[in-house]
C-alpha cells in the first residue's frame, strides 16, 4: 500500500513537470480515494489547481488539507503562492508568517516578499529578503534574475548585470527568469537585450499571457521613437516622490506650454509605436 501511494505521487510529480494537468489531477484523486484523511493528497490537489490558476479551488484544497494537519507544508506553499498571485495583501502576510514557522527553510517565501517588496518601491528590504532566499538557495536562477532586476531599479548597474550572467550560467531556458531578466535590461537601458530575454521567453512559453504582453511591451519600448520618451522619464524617477512633485510645480509654472507639448506627443508616441508593434506581430488585422 505504501509503494503503491509513493509511485503515485511520482506519477503525480512527473505529469506536473509534462504540463499534463489534467492527467496529475486525476492521479492526485486516486490517492484520495486510497486514503480520503491524507491531508497530502488534499494539498497536492490543491498545488495542481494553484498550477491551473484556479485559485479559488487551490485555497479550498489547501484549507481542507490544513484542517486533516495544520502544518501541513505543501498546503501552506500553495496557500502563500495563492495569496500572492491574487494581490491579497492581509491574507498573504499572515499566511507567509505561519508557512515560514512550518518550513523556514523555503527560499520562495523570500523570493515572493522581495517581489511584493519591489512593487511597493521598498528596493533596499527587497534586496535583503531576496539576499536570504540567495542564502538558501545561492545557485536558483530565479532569485538571481530578482536581484538582478532589484538592483537595476536601485541604479546599480554593475551588479544587475553580474547578478545577469550568474543567472543565465544556470539556467538560460527558463521563461519567468527570462521575463525578470528582461525587466533588469530594460531598467538599465538595455533594451535590444531586453527585447531578447523576452524573445526567448515567448519562445519557451508563449501561451503565458503576461509573457506575451511583456514582450509587445519590450518591443515598443525598443522602438527608437518610443525611447526618446523614456530618457527623461527614467532621469526623473531617479528622484524622491517630493522631489518629483516640486520638480512637475515647477516647470509646470515656468514651462507649461513644453509641458503640456510633451504630454501630448509622449501620448502620440505611445500608441504610435503600441500600433507598429501590434502590426509587427500580428499584422493588419485585429488583436
Amino acid at each position: 500500500m505504501e509503494e503503491a501511494v509513493q509511485a503515485g505521487y511520482a506519477r503525480v510529480r512527473q505529469l506536473v513537470q509534462m504540463n499534463r494537468y489534467k492527467e496529475a489531477l486525476a492521479e492526485a484523486e486516486k490517492l484520495l480515494q486510497m486514503d480520503p484523511d491524507d491531508p497530502d493528497a488534499y494539498s497536492t490537489i490543491g498545488w495542481i489547481y494553484l498550477l491551473t490558476e484556479k485559485y479559488d479551488k487551490a485555497l479550498h484544497w489547501s484549507g481542507e488539507a490544513l484542517k486533516r494537519d495544520p502544518d501541513n507544508v505543501l498546503a501552506w506553499y500553495v496557500r502563500v503562492c495563492t495569496y500572492h498571485e491574487t494581490n491579497r495583501e492581509d491574507e498573504f502576510e499572515e499566511s507567509l508568517a505561519e508557512a515560514l514557522r512550518v518550513d523556514p527553510y523555503e527560499d520562495h517565501y523570500y523570493f515572493l516578499k522581495a517581489a511584493r517588496l519591489t512593487h511597493k518601491g521598498k528596493f533596499r528590504e527587497a534586496k535583503e529578503s531576496i539576499l536570504r532566499a540567495l542564502e538558501l538557495a545561492p545557485e536558483k536562477p530565479l532569485n538571481l534574475a530578482l536581484l538582478s532586476y532589484i538592483e537595476a531599479l536601485s541604479g546599480n548597474n554593475e551588479e544587475s548585470k553580474r547578478a545577469d550572467r550568474e543567472a543565465l550560467r544556470h539556467d538560460a531556458e527558463d521563461p519567468v527568469v527570462l521575463m525578470h531578466l528582461s525587466w533588469a535590461a530594460s531598467e538599465r537601458g538595455e533594451y535590444d537585450l531586453a527585447e531578447q530575454y523576452m524573445a526567448g521567453a515567448v519562445r519557451l512559453n508563449p501561451e503565458n499571457r503576461q509573457i506575451r504582453d511583456e514582450y509587445l511591451e519590450a518591443l515598443q519600448k525598443n522602438n527608437k521613437l518610443y525611447r526618446s520618451f523614456l530618457r527623461p522619464i527614467k532621469f526623473i524617477r531617479k528622484f524622491k516622490p517630493w522631489q518629483i512633485f516640486l520638480l512637475w510645480m515647477a516647470a509646470w509654472i515656468i514651462f507649461k506650454p513644453l509641458v503640456i507639448l510633451f504630454i501630448v506627443l509622449y501620448v502620440l508616441a505611445h500608441w504610435i509605436t503600441k500600433g507598429i508593434v501590434h502590426v509587427r506581430v500580428y499584422g493588419w488585422r485585429r488583436r
